[in-house]
């Protein structure tokens, strides 16, 4: 059975929510409607009142939409986040948060609804009603494919190329260009096996399947793509392919 969802907007441009509003309450999925023109009346609402899930404008005078959502993601049952931003900086800070879907203004109604569906698949398919849709330990980073925004999960990152101020995102079916610096991720993301073998480039380390000398220097190779090593991590990558070696055998 289709849940029907008790949702917060909140917005500071009043003809932003107004917008918002009118798109979620035309939705069947949406029950009740609360609105917020900024974070701190969307607190003094979710003090009093009980929601699923909060459609939320990042850039917002005072308490921004980003640390509300980090306020949020603290309590004893978080709602479900879905930011509304007509910005696409935030993505990596998005995808640490474990939120459900990154809509992009102009909203449309048929990409709002394709939200209120994926908030409704969260809350069906999960034990906890208001767990994100992707774990913690495969957290998801919002991508821009055919104009609509899809959730990516890391695990199908396959390497990483700096391309100035953005990285392109390899996976097995193709790339995604996101607004967020190599440097950034490579802090991120270490923990989850990515490492940096050049200025421009992080790959997973799990997936290299050869290191080998080429006429340049050395190259990795994943996928069948071959890969620039720079001299400067040429010793500390064959060190981590060492070790991740000895760590299978003795598995």
């Amino acid at each position: 059975m289709t849940p029907f969802l008790r949702v917060l907007a909140v917005d500071d441009e009043p003809p932003a929510l107004d917008e918002l509003a009118y798109l979620l309450r035309a939705d069947p999925r949406v029950a009740r409607l609360h609105t917020a023109a900024d974070a701190t009346e969307a607190l003094r609402v979710l003090r009093d009142t009980d929601v699923d899930v909060v459609f939320l404008d990042i850039r917002m005078p005072g308490l921004d939409g980003m640390e509300l959502a980090r306020v949020l993601r603290r309590f004893a049952r978080p709602p479900a986040i879905v930011f509304v931003t007509a910005y696409d900086d935030a993505a990596v800070d998005a995808f640490d948060l474990g939120v459900t879907d990154y809509v992009r203004k102009p909203v449309r109604a048929e990409r709002l609804a394709e939200s209120v569906r994926r908030v409704s698949t969260a809350r069906v398919v999960p034990a906890h009603p208001a767990a994100p849709a992707h774990s913690e330990e495969d957290p998801a980073i919002p991508v821009e494919l055919a104009g609509t925004t899809r959730m990516l999960p890391r695990s199908a990152v396959r390497w990483v190329e700096a391309q100035g101020d953005y990285a392109r995102l390899h996976t097995a079916e193709g790339s995604h260009l996101v607004r967020v610096p190599l440097a950034t991720l490579g802090e991120r993301w270490a923990d989850a096996g990515f490492v940096r073998i050049h200025r421009s480039f992080l790959v997973q380390l799990r997936l290299i399947t050869e290191l080998r000398l080429a006429n340049s220097g050395y190259v990795v190779v994943i996928d069948g793509t071959e890969l620039p090593v720079s001299r400067r991590h040429t010793r500390e990558l064959k060190d981590k392919l060492v070790r991740a070696a000895k760590h299978d055998w003795s598995k």
